[in-house]
């Protein structure tokens, strides 16, 4: 199937290792120009040479962090100096530290919003008035299975997460007449170092190693094993292509059926 993403210009963010470089690694082999950020210089100018050498289009590195606003405004206005345009975002960070309510205090909630939240408002903002203009865009979130399903010890993945999720609806509705879609990915276990750092933690928590850990959740889950980034990046690069071009306000979850709801 051409997913008609060859010549588009995409934005991912946190893209030097796990969900978001297999996002970008998926676009950009889908014929799509990409430009990539991390915190890391080493690390995202490592995933840049990979991906251009892999797929032979065009790759732009930059540091940025996400949760400042300075980082986002100076990424948007290189990646269009760039390449002229961004016709595709994919907002993406890492996740909070886990923790318990009573463990964490307003600075910690602070921090949260600004990298889950914030983020994703201000990326969006930098990007839609250029998709309005051109009567095309994508706009994806990338969230977690928790906005279905709260997991526990990750109360500020949870409750800003399903923040982020209204915010994506409400925008669907709101831009939709542009010719541009916003929709949420929401990943369970994925086989990610955060998600193995989540396992670790899970593991000293409750006196288990982190090999029974993931043996009891792969058991919940009925495929019965943790997805590979790259069946998540694969759903990404559908969510942002032409094929997908009739959903909009969608949360699509890529867990391997381990959610047990109905909505």
């Amino acid at each position: 199937m051409d997913l008609g993403l060859s010549g588009r210009v995409a934005l991912v963010t946190a893209a030097s290792k796990g969900l978001g470089r297999a996002v970008a690694l998926a676009l950009a082999q889908e014929g799509a120009d990409v430009a990539i950020c991390s915190r890391d210089e080493g690390q995202i100018r490592e995933a840049a040479e990979e991906i251009r050498e892999a797929t032979g289009v065009r790759v732009l590195a930059r540091v940025a962090d996400v949760s400042r606003k300075e980082d986002i405004d100076a990424l948007i206005a290189a990646v269009q100096g760039e390449y002229g345009r961004i016709d595709i975002l994919v907002s993406n960070s890492g996740g909070p530290p886990p923790g318990r309510f009573l463990e964490l205090d307003d600075e910690a909630w602070r921090k949260a919003v600004d990298l889950l939240l914030m983020s994703a408002v201000r990326l969006a903002r930098g990007v839609l008035p250029g998709m309005q203009e051109r009567g095309w865009g994508r706009i994806l979130f990338i969230t977690s299975g928790s906005v279905k399903q709260p997991i526990q010890n990750l109360i500020l993945s949870n409750s800003i997460r399903a923040a982020v999720t209204g915010m994506a609806k409400t925008l669907a509705g709101e831009v939709g007449r542009h010719g541009i879609t916003v929709n949420c990915l929401a990943p369970g276990r994925i086989d990610t170092e955060r998600v193995r750092s989540l396992d670790e933690n899970t593991a000293a928590r409750t006196g288990r190693t982190p090999a029974e850990v993931r043996a009891a959740l792969e058991a919940a889950i009925p495929l019965g094993r943790y997805g590979h980034v790259n069946e998540f990046g694969r759903v990404a690069a559908f969510l942002c292509s032409e094929a997908a071009s009739y959903i909009t306000g969608s949360t699509v979850v890529v867990d391997g059926g381990h959610i047990n709801t109905l909505l």
